[in-house]
C-alpha cells in the first residue's frame, strides 16, 4: 500500500495542472460531504494542505483554506435550506429524516440545550467537534432558526474547521520530506480524531453501567 502510494505520489503532474485539478476536485468533495455528511471532508482538506504545503507557489495554502471553507459554508447551507422543507412540510422530507437519523437523541439533546444557552454562537464549536455538527444543525431546524441567522452562525464555523484541518495538514507536511508521508499522516490523524467520540460512546455504553 505504502509503495503504491509512493509511486502515485512521483507521478503527479505538474503544480499547475495539480492545482487546475485539484481545487475544483477539492470543492465539489467538500460541498458533497457536507451535504451528505459520508465523505471524510476533513481528511480532504488536510491531505490538500500538505500537497499544498510542497508546492513553491505561496498561495497555494490560502487557496486551499478559501476553496475548503467557501465548499463546507455552501454544502451546509444547501443541507439546512432542505431541512427546513422537511420541517415546514407536514409530511417531512427524505433530507430531515437522513439528518435526523444522523443525530443520537442524547447528542440532539445536549445540542438543544447549548443552542438554547448560547443561541448561534453554538454553531462555531458544532464543526470543531467531532460528529457534532449534524445534532446542532437539527437542533436549530427544530428550533426554527432562520436561514440567514444560521448562516451568519456557520461562517465562522467553517472558517475556523478549514483552517483546523488545514493546520493538521500543514503540520503532516512539515513533519515528513515526501508529500506522500504528510498525507498518510494527516488522514490517519483526522480520522482518529472524527472516530474517537463514537469508539468512546461504545466502550462507555458497554462498561459504563457495570462500573458503576
Amino acid at each position: 500500500m505504502i509503495q503504491e502510494i509512493q509511486q502515485v505520489v512521483r507521478e503527479l503532474p505538474t503544480e499547475s495542472t495539480q492545482q487546475a485539478v485539484g481545487y475544483p476536485t477539492l470543492f465539489a468533495l467538500v460541498s458533497l460531504g457536507s451535504l451528505v455528511p459520508v465523505v471524510p471532508t476533513g481528511a480532504l482538506v488536510s491531505s490538500a494542505a500538505v500537497v499544498a504545503f510542497h508546492q513553491t507557489s505561496p498561495l497555494a495554502l490560502l487557496f486551499v483554506f478559501l476553496v475548503a471553507s467557501s465548499a463546507a459554508f455552501l454544502g451546509d447551507i444547501c443541507l439546512y435550506w432542505l431541512g427546513q422543507r422537511g420541517v415546514r412540510s407536514n409530511h417531512g422530507s427524505k433530507w430531515l429524516a437522513a439528518i435526523t437519523r444522523r443525530a443520537a437523541p442524547e447528542r440532539l439533546a445536549q445540542a438543544q440545550e447549548k443552542l438554547a444557552e448560547h443561541g448561534g454562537t453554538v454553531l462555531v464549536l458544532s464543526r470543531l467537534v467531532p460528529a457534532g455538527r449534524i445534532p446542532v444543525m437539527l437542533a436549530c431546524l427544530l428550533g426554527r432558526m432562520p436561514l440567514r441567522q444560521f448562516a451568519r452562525g456557520d461562517v465562522p464555523a467553517c472558517l475556523a474547521w478549514a483552517a483546523t484541518y488545514q493546520l493538521i495538514g500543514i503540520l503532516g507536511g512539515s513533519l515528513f520530506p515526501e508529500p506522500w508521508q504528510g498525507v498518510v499522516a494527516a488522514v490517519a490523524l483526522t480520522l482518529l480524531i472524527s472516530g474517537a467520540p463514537a469508539v468512546w460512546r461504545r466502550l462507555r455504553a458497554r462498561f459504563g453501567p457495570a462500573s458503576s
